[in-house]
């Protein structure tokens, strides 16, 4: 019933290898243009509910639920897109199957660090966690591949 987290984008992706020797079936981390696709749900706003973040919507600092800022939600707590996908913003961040770079910079460098970008991996949705600002289709950021916390998880596509 609740999401999976603490995972890094390793564990996702072996899960997703796992699950495809097991089923037959073809599974991997969702692209950032797929998963956005799924967030938005064939919505133009920044929320699949519409612009403002409103109240009980999702589980993110801000959102009105009362896990916010405190713990992940049970799955399905609240209402799904209109593709039927729950907590696609909010609750846990999903590692999506791409690396980061971030917009602004454009570099392959961590500011904060001076790393190379290129071990980071992206995730995307904001958490219970994240300010409600940050709880909105086109949110992103990266970490370290072998990072992992109690607000990032992951989900699967199936590949056809």
């Amino acid at each position: 019933d609740q999401p999976v987290v603490k995972v890094s984008w390793h564990n996702a992706v072996a899960y997703a290898q796992w699950l495809s020797q097991k089923t037959g079936k073809r599974f991997r981390l969702p692209t950032e243009a797929e998963w956005e696709y799924a967030a938005r749900a064939g919505t133009q706003t920044s929320r699949y509910w519409g612009e403002a973040i409103g109240r009980n919507n999702a589980n993110c600092d801000g959102c009105g639920s009362r896990w916010d800022d405190k713990q992940s939600a049970p799955v399905g707590s609240f209402k799904p897109n209109k593709f039927g996908l729950h907590d696609m913003l909010g609750n846990v961040n999903d590692w999506c199957n791409g690396g980061y770079v971030g917009y602004r910079s454009g570099s392959a460098t961590d500011p904060t660090t001076g790393g190379d970008m290129a071990a980071y991996r992206v995730y995307r949705g904001g958490s219970w966690f994240n300010a409600a600002r940050n709880c909105r289709s086109a949110y992103r950021h990266g970490y370290g591949q072998g990072f992992r916390s109690r607000f990032l998880g992951f989900r699967v596509a199936a590949v056809q």
